[in-house]
């Protein structure tokens, strides 16, 4: 089982799948391969480094929340052998040659990635609403061998098919009114370690994070006091979205963009499905639709 995420910045997987990812691996072990795949430079994120500084410690938080949650991690970059600058999105060729190349070399059954906004009124983040883009445009392409040819040159006389994965979208807190699911997983038994994963991100959380919103701290969360605050948004998640348990959870959409799901292996694969709390008869009923 191959299992992949592609998001726009270095923290957002922490926030979005690290704990369906984890107890994955719990439950298959060895069996499992997980990447990670940070699809910009991640420089703008700071209000007092330099850009290049910026994204040089993000890299760092990143291979530190890996060695954590012990999984595979990739700066997507494109043919010219460059990472896509934040807040930059142009779906050209060459940027969607970057996606493309990405998902065939790994070839994972399962591919997460943000959402496309369906309400011309909902909220975005430019770079989470461009990987979206990105993927939906890319996915038909996934096993087209002569695609981006010219951007990856290969010998076209001689092509092997490549996997085509089921694609989810993960929640996107950044897309205010406008998000769904339908699957809820429990990732309670993996929730301490999602938080010091996502507490490697101190440049984020300690800094970036509390100065965009117009709230400096005025002291440096430690582990305890950023597990308190988790757990807090977590109970308000499950509060918001009327999903009745005291755990930490993570959502997921299912999409037609890849391959069409059959959904009894959809539900024997993932771990830890809340089947109280997921839209099941929604979700067959959609897959029934594709």
């Amino acid at each position: 089982m191959k299992i992949q995420i592609l998001h726009a910045h270095q923290d957002d997987y922490e926030f979005t799948a690290a704990g369906t990812f984890e107890m994955w691996k719990r439950k298959l072990g060895d069996e499992l391969k997980a990447k990670v795949v940070i699809c910009t430079d991640g420089r703008s994120g700071h209000h007092l480094q330099t850009r290049d500084d910026t994204g040089n410690i993000r890299i760092q938080e990143q291979r530190a929340s890996a060695k954590i949650g012990g999984y595979d991690y990739d700066q997507l970059i494109g043919p010219n052998g460059e990472v896509i600058r934040d807040g930059s999105f142009i779906l050209t060729p060459a940027l969607l040659s970057g996606f493309w190349k990405a998902i065939r070399d790994f070839e994972p059954d399962y591919l997460f990635s943000p959402p496309v906004p369906t309400d011309p009124l909902a909220g975005v983040h430019n770079d989470h609403v461009g990987v979206a883009d990105a993927v939906r445009k890319i996915a038909y392409l996934i096993n087209v061998p002569h695609a981006f040819t010219p951007e990856y040159p290969a010998d076209e006389t001689a092509s092997a098919p490549c996997k085509v994965p089921v694609i989810l979208n993960v929640f996107d807190s950044y897309m205010g009114g406008a998000n769904t699911f339908d699957l809820v997983v429990d990732v309670e038994e993996a929730f301490e370690q999602i938080c010091e994963m996502s507490f490697c991100h101190q440049s984020q959380i300690n800094e970036w994070l509390p100065w965009v919103s117009g709230q400096p701290l005025e002291k440096p969360y430690n582990l305890a006091e950023w597990t308190d605050i988790s757990r807090k948004r977590s109970d308000e998640f499950n509060a918001k979205f009327g999903i009745k348990t005291k755990g930490a959870v993570e959502v997921f959409t299912v999409t037609a963009w890849g391959s069409i799901p059959n959904y009894e292996k959809l539900l024997a694969d993932f771990p830890n499905i809340i089947t109280s709390a997921s839209n099941l008869d929604g979700l067959k009923k959609k897959i029934e639709q594709f």
